[in-house]
């Protein structure tokens, strides 16, 4: 049987020295958090809509909603990631995400289809919020990959809200 070599009980892990201080890392990482919980919420809420969406624009709009969590399936790894390079554990419960999230969790009885576009579109708007207000921040602590990461959702979920908002229009 081959042995392992385990880490030195009592030793611990080397410092982190990125040129982002603990504080710092530590306030980016829990903006970072709340970013991961909203885009989790909004994941699952966009492939419950791909479920349950009925009516005549089913199709369009079940075809929609999948490309769009798909999408925000893809996302949540790169955000928590992010917060692991920086030091700090990611979270990853619905306990934790409700906590963090500030848009609400999905309704229980499915509504109607273009309120569910409704409803996606505050969705990624409340998720671009919570983007834009960590870019201070990342900016002050010269935090250029996280800056990089809100640059690249901001972008998803303006161009995902101003689509959505465009089948609202009469």
């Amino acid at each position: 049987m081959a042995k392992t070599s385990a880490k030195p009980a009592g030793k611990p892990a080397p410092s982190i020295n990125i040129g982002i201080s603990e504080k710092d890392r530590a306030a980016i990482a829990k903006g970072l958090s709340r970013l991961l919980a909203d885009t989790y919420t909004l994941y699952l809420t966009t492939h419950n809509f791909h479920w349950n969406v009925t009516g005549p624009m089913f199709n369009t709009l079940h075809l929609m909603f999948m490309t769009q969590y798909t999408e925000l399936w893809a996302a949540v790894d790169p955000v928590a990631e992010r917060i692991r390079s920086l030091g700090h554990p990611a979270p990853g419960s619905y306990a934790q995400f409700s906590k963090l999230a500030s848009i609400p969790d999905v309704p229980v009885v499915p509504p109607k289809a273009l309120e569910m576009v409704r409803i996606l579109v505050q969705g990624h708007e409340a998720v671009a919020r919570t983007a834009r207000e960590l870019f201070p921040l990342a900016d002050k602590a010269s935090d250029e990959p996280t800056a990089d990461l809100l640059t690249q959702r901001l972008t998803v979920h303006e161009q995902t809200a101003w689509m959505l908002r465009s089948l609202l229009e009469e």
